[in-house]
């Protein structure tokens, strides 16, 4: 059997490690919290209304916080974690990969440049052995019940794309590993070729959708409110400002998407979608409206606004949340510093950058609309996944 470390211990290693029985695979957990994980994970199937209706189990041969046990035996590494924590974790394990055999490297959600930060492994640890690769999207709607025994599952893209480097591997990490992780059980989430990963990279999924809905909750609300009651559901209480500051994020992000399709003509960019195409494509539905794509969800109506309790006993929206960490400094910037490089006006994410930085009292954007690229917060090591921090200064030097 082929030996399989999942990364972290997300949502998604929850949902991960049941669809990997019966597969080719025996699965270890990398994780800082080795004790509280059970010999086996079960992934529970709920429909909307809280019925079960289905139940996955699969087993894990061993728990460990040190790299030196799981790492040096892995064929596959899966990462599992919140996206500004993927680069961390690369370099920490890094050591300790094979460089006598093949090791694929790979990722359940591919925001964030995820083919830049393995490369920048490959160079620093001389590991021209790495085979890269990253799904565009999640296959799955998932949450934790109890961790490191039982996750949930709310449901099921009909299908996904994802990207390999090299190349040639496609086909492998396909059998191996895409075919295994929902459509072997389900028929559903058959994963295809995107031959891109930047394509991921400029995804309109979490990145958009998290930060203008969390902006707008902001904004009518001032992201706190008296009782756990009183806080609406993430995507169930979706509005029509919500709605507007999406579609014009997403107008920004469609600037820079089609600036870069028509600077290199003779690259395929087709999976590089809009919001609502990507949702037409990912669940085969005609659906032409974005607040109604979150109203009509069946599986994404029990997400709850992420809050945390103030000392007053009211409850603030959490500013330390990956939809901050990740979507912001591994998202959202990431974009505004290619529309820089292409030249581009960018007047909606420079107001939920602006509105990011005070929240959270650090410094993005400057008083003249660009990024402050040197400065403490975007500078510092690992934090922000933006070009530059892997020595780029161009757009030509992002493309894959």
């Amino acid at each position: 059997m082929k030996r399989l470390v999942v990364c972290g211990g997300g949502n998604s290693a929850h949902s991960l490690i049941p669809f990997l029985k019966d597969s080719s695979f025996e699965v270890s957990v990398y994780t800082s919290k080795p004790e509280k994980w059970a010999p086996e994970i079960e992934l529970q199937w709920h429909d909307p209304s809280g019925k079960v209706l289905d139940v996955f189990r699969g087993p894990i041969s061993k728990a460990s916080d040190d790299p030196a046990e799981l790492f040096p035996q892995a064929d596959y590494v899966v990462f599992c974690m919140p996206v500004h924590k993927y680069r961390v974790a690369l370099h920490r394990i890094a050591p300790y990969l094979s460089r006598e055999k093949e090791v694929f490297v790979g990722t359940l959600y591919g925001q964030g440049g995820w083919n830049w930060m393995v490369d920048e492994i490959r160079r620093e640890f001389s590991l021209d052995n790495l085979v890269a690769f990253a799904f565009g999207l999640i296959p799955w709607i998932c949450r934790i019940m109890e961790y490191g025994h039982r996750g949930v599952t709310y449901g099921f893209k009909e299908r996904t794309c994802a990207a390999v480097y090299p190349d040639k591997y496609f086909k492998t990490v396909k059998e191996d590993f895409f075919d295994q992780v929902c459509y072997r059980h389900l028929h559903m989430g058959l994963v295809e070729k995107n031959d891109r990963f930047l394509s991921l990279t400029l995804s309109v999924d979490n990145q958009i959708i998290h930060t203008s809905r969390s902006f707008s909750l902001w904004k009518r609300y001032g992201g706190i409110w008296d009782s756990e009651g009183e806080v609406p559901y993430f995507y169930r209480d979706f509005d029509d400002l919500s709605a507007s500051v999406m579609e014009r994020l997403d107008n920004d992000y469609s600037a820079v998407r089609e600036a870069i399709k028509a600077r290199f003509p003779d690259r395929d960019f087709s999976n590089m979608l809009d919001y609502l195409a990507l949702e037409r494509y990912c669940y085969l539905s005609d659906i032409n409206d974005i607040k109604q794509s979150f109203l009509e969800s069946e599986s994404l109506g029990e997400i709850k606004t992420p809050v945390v309790r103030t000392p007053e006993g009211k409850f603030s929206m959490d500013y330390n949340h990956r939809f901050f960490l990740d979507d912001i400094y591994y998202g959202v910037c990431i974009v505004k510093w290619m529309a820089e490089k292409l030249g581009l006006e960018t007047r909606q994410i420079d107001e939920i950058l602006r509105w990011g930085q005070s929240v959270r009292h650090e410094s993005i954007i400057g008083e003249d609309g660009r990024l402050l690229t040197g400065g403490k917060d975007l500078s510092a090591p690992f934090k922000a996944g933006i070009p530059s921090v892997y020595g780029f200064t161009s757009i030509e030097d992002c493309l894959d």
